[in-house]
């Protein structure tokens, strides 16, 4: 989802150069587990390329690691009855709708928080994630954020030692997931907490951050570049009148479950799945702000 970047002399829009660097990588990793093999799809080599700014020895440094990460958390094995306690309160969830490009939202809202638990609420973050990369369509890697300030105090801020996991994991296992990102009505006294936060964040991620405010046009304008109003919720100036149910996102989670179990196939885990409901999803539309978000 993050990146640091590091010298390079590739050209990234010669695609002869950059399967170059894909097949160079892919060889230098050797022999992977079926996991593995199934996770190192071109695209994810292309992103921790990208990643790395395509110096292949960084770059499968980066991977090595993140694959001992996986074998080691499994993050492909969370279902959802393992974090369903942490989403209670709607906190953070897969929107039912996508931006203009189709990419999955995830939205966040801060003041819902409703745990202590560290360990439970970097598992619940590692879910989320890879459901929504699950649903992404065929081609687009990357995901949108709209993280909801609305109502926060510093009494609901995320312990340093949980926010500073989870950049590390987005940072060094989700890297080149982000396309945009949206801080939605921060308060005034946000301010102390985003300088706190900020030092974790490289620059080309913090690009990425755009605040926006309820009662300035402007900056909503910018967050409709990226979705459409008509399928944005009312709470978040957009004419939608779906609100967060934890019932029924939780039948549409196990039924998900379901889904990522048969597509890691070896050794997951289908004990406590069950089927649910469809979520309607809004068909892509073209952006005006692709390259930006790219």
């Amino acid at each position: 989802m993050f990146r640091r970047k590091h010298a390079s002399h590739l050209n990234p829009n010669d695609a002869a150069q950059r399967e170059a660097k894909i097949n160079e990588l892919k060889a230098a990793l050797g022999p992977l587990s079926a996991r593995g093999e199934k996770y190192c799809s071109e695209a994810c080599l292309a992103r921790y390329l990208e990643a790395r700014n395509w110096n292949v020895t960084k770059s499968r440094k980066m991977l090595e690691e993140s694959l001992k990460w996986r074998a080691t958390y499994r993050p492909e094995d969370i279902c959802w009855p393992d974090v369903s306690v942490e989403a209670e309160t709607g906190k953070m969830y897969r929107a039912s709708f996508r931006d203009r490009e189709g990419r999955a939202v995830i939205i966040m809202k801060p003041a819902k928080e409703n745990t202590c638990s560290h360990d439970g609420q970097i598992r619940f973050l590692v879910y989320v994630l890879e459901n929504a990369i699950l649903s992404l369509p065929e081609g687009q890697e990357k995901m949108v954020w709209l993280i909801d300030f609305t109502g926060w105090t510093l009494a609901n801020a995320t312990p340093i030692k949980t926010a500073r996991e989870c950049t590390n994991i987005l940072q060094n296992h989700y890297p080149e997931r982000l396309a945009t990102a949206f801080i939605f009505n921060p308060p005034k006294v946000f301010e102390a907490f985003w300088k706190v936060i900020k030092v974790f964040l490289d620059p080309r991620s913090i690009e990425k951050l755009n605040f926006i405010y309820l009662k300035d046009e402007e900056s909503m304008k910018i967050m409709h570049k990226y979705i459409d109003p008509e399928v944005l919720p009312v709470e978040f100036g957009g004419k939608n009148n779906a609100v967060y149910n934890h019932e029924e996102y939780s039948k549409w989670m196990m039924k998900d479950d379901i889904k990522t179990a048969s597509f890691w196939a070896v050794g997951a885990r289908t004990d406590h799945v069950s089927h649910g409901i469809v979520v309607p999803e809004i068909a892509p539309q073209s952006s005006l702000l692709a390259a930006k978000a790219s």
